[in-house]
């Protein structure tokens, strides 16, 4: 079993901090909007926005009896909200790995079941 770090110190996973309006939508509802977001750019893995869970426009559930663990961000939580069918749409890392401990407090989305819409950063930087 992987120790994460440990076994793999040269894995990446890095965070960047974003100030662009990234909205969530389930339809026409609107799930999260956020400029505050944190873009996730893990090793073997695609782009994910991470929400602060504060801007979440919904109340979410925790997805009783689902869980997973990350070796390099540690055991995710899931969670789901009225009106999603009780599928379990967002995950989160309530007590993450030391290396990613800015996860804490935000909540990621699965980009192929909700609309992910990244916006401009406000103020807007201009080249003219």
């Amino acid at each position: 079993m992987s120790r994460g770090f440990l076994d793999r110190p040269d894995y990446r996973v890095d965070i960047h901090a974003r100030r662009n309006l990234v909205t969530v939508g389930l339809g026409d509802r609107l799930i999260a909007e956020s400029t505050r977001t944190l873009l996730v750019d893990e090793q073997d893995h695609g782009l994910v926005f991470y929400v602060p869970r504060a801007d979440v426009a919904v109340p979410l559930s925790r997805a009783e009896g689902r869980a997973s663990t990350c070796p390099f961000k540690g055991v995710a939580t899931y969670w789901h909200f009225d009106g999603d069918g009780g599928t379990p749409l967002i995950w989160s890392y309530e007590d993450p790995a030391p290396q990613v401990a800015r996860l804490r407090g935000h909540v990621a989305f699965y980009q192929d079941l909700v609309t992910v819409r990244i916006g401009a950063a406000m103020p807007v930087v201009s080249g003219r």
